[in-house]
């Protein structure tokens, strides 16, 4: 329904950010990194999800495409609801979180607050799985599998794919963004950092 908000930032809060657009408010529930963006006064872009349930409509909003792809992914694991997964974006940025998920680092997802083990190990297990499958879609709706870029990661580069692709990006996107990069010297997470800026810039 909502793709962004776009406006002033009238308010923050913990895990909370108000966007006056247009003399409406919209309150989005969001992350700590999200908020270390914004500044009170100052125009911001979030975007946006929009969680509908019994009635009650929240909005959550995110200061990147990759955090909010990150926390549409955390709330699709079972038993990881939305207050969760704000939890785990506001400990892990998406590229960390890509990370933890295609190396199994369950200790990285439980330095999050109410996270314990058998969550942390339920989301690496469910989107691990999703990803050898090739079910992780990016935003226009392709699905990351096929040739091109190994699905199982086996060395730097498809780790660094398959971590792209857990952050929402497409075959041929990741493609293009890691030429160039120098895979070798580089250590993994500044791999995908980089390819980042790149699809960015794009």
């Amino acid at each position: 329904m909502f793709y962004y908000v776009q406006g002033q930032v009238a308010h923050v809060a913990p895990y909370l950010a108000v966007i006056d657009c247009g003399g409406v408010g919209y309150a989005c529930h969001t992350t700590n990194h999200t908020l270390s963006r914004l500044k009170k006064g100052e125009r911001a872009t979030l975007y946006t999800y929009l969680n509908v349930r019994e009635g009650v409509f929240d909005l959550y909003g995110f200061a990147s495409e990759e955090e909010r792809n990150c926390f549409e992914l955390l709330i699709g694991v079972s038993g990881v609801g939305p207050k969760a997964a704000l939890s785990i974006l506001s400990s892990s940025t998406p590229e960390t979180l890509a990370m933890s998920i295609i190396t199994g680092d369950e200790k990285a997802l439980t330095v999050a607050p109410g996270i314990g083990k058998k969550i942390a190990q339920r989301v690496i297990l469910e989107l691990k799985d999703k990803l050898a499958k090739g079910q992780l879609a990016a935003p226009g709706g392709e699905s990351y599998g096929g040739t091109g870029v190994t699905v199982i990661p086996e060395n730097k580069a498809s780790e660094a794919a398959a971590a792209l692709a857990v952050l929402g990006y497409s075959q041929a996107e990741i493609g293009v963004a890691l030429k160039g990069i120098d895979l070798d010297s580089l250590k993994l997470e500044e791999v995908i950092k980089q390819a980042l800026k790149k699809m960015v810039k794009g």
